[in-house]
């Protein structure tokens, strides 16, 4: 028998009372997401308006002198420009150049050292030595002294490199080409091996005496790159002594990779390195040849008929193009 003094519970009775929601609960649903969304758009919008500057000298100077962290942006998106088909007068805007200088040397003294503020240092030498004007040179002469910062020594080395080869092309040159020469002498010297091989690099690119003497000690440099490099730089020049360094170039030995490349990419790295080395100690001896008009010495010369059967086909077809060229010369004697 039912006991009347017990009630029955309905299913609304088992429920939580409902409550309408507060003010916290609205702004964790409604206002945060917002926020979010709102900063990703801003961003967005940051890089699509760096993005899209233009060739506008101004809009990129007063961007690059805002202390915030989309500056080097605008200085990846300038070096861009400068090499694009539109650069031709941004190249020869000596007062763009200038203020670049300035901003770059402001960076430098400022004592940052974070990753925008190296990223931003980078982008400017890079940008800088897309010129086809000698003021460029000066800001990269002074961040090529500057041992104490060897990443963005090694981006103004290269930089000047670069600088060269466009004022040549346009009939100019440097105001201070011996201050220039110094500059990369002095960041070859520096503790750190990337450093001297750029510097090993721009050296065979400006050439003269000064250069020359610097790659000849180079070429004995402990590190394999520095001395790779400094063999190329030297042939570059149509000096022979480069022959002692470009002979160990082509006697690397090929780097064994499994049937599944994948499995082992650090071999196929050195696989693909070494071939990159080779293929240019081949090109270095075409430049010796066309230069001095005599065929390299009888060592080296086997070698790079060994090479026409190398297993890297880039390597076969360089060293077999080396020997043809080597053929003409010798056919007016015959």
């Amino acid at each position: 028998m039912a006991d009347p003094t017990r009630r029955t519970i309905s299913q609304d009775d088992s429920l939580p009372p409902v409550e309408p929601p507060n003010a916290a609960f609205l702004v964790q649903l409604f206002l945060v997401p917002g926020v979010i969304v709102a900063i990703i758009v801003g961003v967005w919008l940051t890089f699509h308006w760096l993005a899209h500057l233009g060739s506008d000298p101004q809009a990129y100077v007063k961007t690059l002198r805002r202390d915030n962290e989309g500056r080097w942006q605008a200085a990846l998106n300038l070096a861009n420009d400068l090499r694009g088909p539109g650069g031709g007068a941004l190249k020869s805007d000596e007062s763009l150049a200038t203020e670049l200088g300035r901003i770059l040397d402001d960076e430098a003294a400022s004592g940052r050292s974070g990753e925008q503020s190296q990223t931003l240092r980078l982008y400017l030498c890079r940008a800088l030595g897309e010129f086809a004007i000698p003021a460029a040179a000066g800001p990269l002469v002074g961040r090529a002294k500057n041992l104490a910062d060897p990443q963005t020594a090694r981006a103004a080395v290269e930089a000047l490199a670069v600088l060269t080869t466009n004022l040549v092309a346009s009939g100019r040159s440097f105001d201070d080409a011996a201050g220039v020469t110094a500059a990369v002498v002095a960041a070859s010297q520096s503790d750190d091996a990337q450093l001297r091989s750029a510097s090993a690099f721009t050296l065979g690119v400006l050439g003269g005496p000064g250069a020359v003497e610097r790659l000849g000690q180079l070429a004995g440099d402990v590190a394999d790159d520095v001395r790779f490099n400094a063999a190329l730089a030297l042939a570059r020049q149509g000096r022979e002594e480069s022959y002692e360094a470009i002979s160990e170039m082509l006697a690397l030995p090929d780097v064994v990779v499994g049937p599944d490349a994948a499995a082992d990419p650090a071999a196929q790295s050195r696989r693909y390195k070494r071939a990159l080395v080779v293929v240019n100690a081949l090109r270095g001896v075409a430049l010796l040849v066309d230069t001095t008009h005599e065929p390299p010495p009888r060592q080296l010369l086997d070698r790079v008929e060994e090479l026409t059967q190398d297993p890297v086909g880039d390597v076969r077809s360089s060293a077999t193009a080396l020997l043809k060229k080597i053929e003409r010369l010798a056919k007016p004697a015959a």
